[in-house]
């Protein structure tokens, strides 16, 4: 590949217990960060922004219905969320959307003193941190 999309992400995929839920839930924090809806079907929905993209799937594969970050797998999904006003609003508008926040006591501080962000966990168990730039 000569493009420089070598080693990029290309998607990640969510399973999850409840499409309804997790496309509400997950829909709010992907536009307010920018994503577009890119697919739809019975099962599952995406976002995309630039070549990445987002997909919550309600598989019938699925072998549970509880999602714990603590346990081995996927812990959290990161993003660039721009200021610190920005991370402030959303984590404020987070609960009126399926997120609450998981460190209340230590925000914005949570991953240091350094490091202004939000950690956000919805009704599932997903975590999504937002993270200031400045």
């Amino acid at each position: 590949m000569t493009d420089g999309s070598f080693g990029a992400l290309h998607h990640v995929e969510l399973w999850v217990p409840d499409l309804g839920r997790a496309t509400d839930q997950w829909g709010w924090l992907l536009t307010r960060l920018g994503y577009d809806q890119y697919q739809d079907w019975p099962l599952g929905r995406s976002w995309r922004r630039g070549p990445t993209y987002i997909v919550v799937e309600q598989s019938p594969d699925l072998s549970g219905t509880t999602h714990r970050r603590t346990a081995p797998g996927l812990n959290h999904v990161a993003f660039h969320a721009g200021t610190r006003r920005q991370v402030d609003t959303m984590a404020a508008d987070a609960p009126a959307h399926g997120w609450t926040d998981l460190f209340p006591e230590k925000y914005p501080h949570a991953g240091g003193p350094e490091h202004f962000a939000a950690y956000l966990v919805n009704s599932d168990g997903f975590e999504g941190e937002l993270i200031a730039a400045d």
